[in-house]
């Protein structure tokens, strides 16, 4: 019998591209203000803004380009004009339009999977976006369930839980944010598996778990996905794991 009745992934920069997205809007906003400010002070009033404008606007992209022009505005002094406006509002058009780029061994695990467990998708953000996402992955039929969120604490996974009939103990996130989908599930008693990013929000940032910490593993890539679910199915991965350095 398996270790895990419900099986759930992140989508953004797990199983998907996202944050490369965002990092290139950025530099757009870089060269729009070059005149106004240094890069690295533009960056930084970016993301104060972004943090402080989450509770108005929730995570997203329309979240990120009001706070993209919250932050012309302040940097210039209110002078920006209108065109720059324009350019900032067409680079968020053209985010919210451009094709799902699936990760490397997305596609192939979780089809793989899918034949053994009962797998969910569990994505916080925009619900528009996002099911525009799920719709050209190509992979949403994989996934019983899709769950979109606005935030991933440890309530939301306990309602969700709750919703699907799981216990903690049963169930196993991934993904690739500390904040959200590792630690909270941890906290509730889950399994939770971490395969980094090369690009992570700041907001996402937090300290691992040490090492050996019981239901925490990390992974280079999620093509190692089934190998550490065979493991820990045979006894042979459940005090925690790290694999950063396996390959397949």
């Amino acid at each position: 019998m398996s270790k895990f009745d419900l099986i759930a992934f992140d989508g953004d920069d797990t199983l998907w591209e996202n944050e490369r997205l965002f990092v290139d809007a950025q530099a757009v906003l870089r060269g729009l203000l070059a005149g106004s400010d240094d890069p690295n002070r533009i960056d930084q009033r970016l993301a104060e803004a972004e943090k402080n404008n989450l509770s108005h606007f929730g995570y997203g992209i329309k979240g990120f380009a009001l706070s993209m022009i919250e932050t012309a505005i302040e940097l210039t002094g209110g002078r920006i004009p209108g065109h720059d406006v324009k350019v900032i509002l067409d680079t968020a058009k053209r985010m919210l339009a451009a094709e799902v780029q699936l990760l490397d061994h997305a596609r192939e695990t979780v089809a793989v999977l899918a034949g053994a467990y009962r797998l969910i998708l569990i994505t916080k953000g925009d619900l528009h976006d996002q099911e525009r996402k799920v719709a050209r992955s190509g992979i949403g039929q994989y996934f019983s369930q899709v769950e979109i969120v606005s935030e991933k604490g440890t309530d939301t996974y306990t309602a969700l839980l709750r919703k699907h009939a799981t216990p903690a103990a049963r169930f196993m996130m991934i993904g690739n944010s500390l904040r959200s989908d590792i630690l909270p599930v941890l906290e509730i008693g889950g399994t939770a598996v971490h395969i980094p990013h090369e690009l992570t929000w700041s907001h996402e940032f937090a300290d691992p778990p040490p090492t050996g910490y019981p239901g925490y593993h990390t992974l280079q890539h999620v093509g190692l996905l089934p190998g550490l679910l065979d493991e820990i199915e045979h006894g042979m991965g459940s005090g925690g794991r790290t694999a950063a350095s396996a390959s397949v």
